[in-house]
């Protein structure tokens, strides 16, 4: 029977220690090899949580699977920003791009609730409430609302 082990990870500086060790250790695999393997695999993402699933069978095969970080963490690390506004709806602590809106929703389509790049866009933009980041200059909720009126239809053809 397979054992499976969920773990968020520091992208690219997993290490043997807590939570990894502990859960692969009596599992009998390589926990180094596994462990360089998933810092391999996350190193795009450094500084992120990465959600990692590893599966190890009966016959010590090991499985990895990679997820992409939270739509908040990939807004920060676009925006350059280390933590989201205290007060998100009056003090904005960034600015995005349209074009880095586009490529977070792109990024994270296939883990969202929209059927379109268009509403993958406004969920992405929805996070930018929250955290406190304006795009191209605009509050995110203006920015959602000249998504609604077709302004950047171009972009997003």
């Amino acid at each position: 029977m397979a054992e499976t082990v969920e773990v968020l990870v520091p992208g690219g500086r997993a290490t043997a220690g807590p939570p990894l060790g502990p859960a692969l250790g009596p599992l009998g695999i390589n926990v180094k090899a596994v462990v360089d393997d998933i810092n391999k695999k996350t190193a795009e993402f450094n500084g992120m949580s990465v959600p990692v699933t590893v599966t190890v069978d009966d016959k010590k095969n090991v499985t990895l699977t990679v997820g992409i970080p939270p739509t908040t963490a990939l807004v920060m690390k676009e925006a350059g920003v280390e933590k989201g506004s205290g007060t998100p709806n009056t003090q904005a602590v960034g600015n995005l791009p349209l074009e880095a809106v586009i490529r977070i929703a792109k990024m994270k389509m296939d883990n969202m609730l929209a059927y379109d790049l268009r509403n993958a866009v406004k969920e992405v933009m929805g996070t930018c409430v929250s955290v406190g980041v304006t795009i191209e200059g605009k509050s995110a909720k203006d920015a959602i609302a000249a998504v609604n009126a077709g302004e950047y239809d171009a972009q997003l053809a």
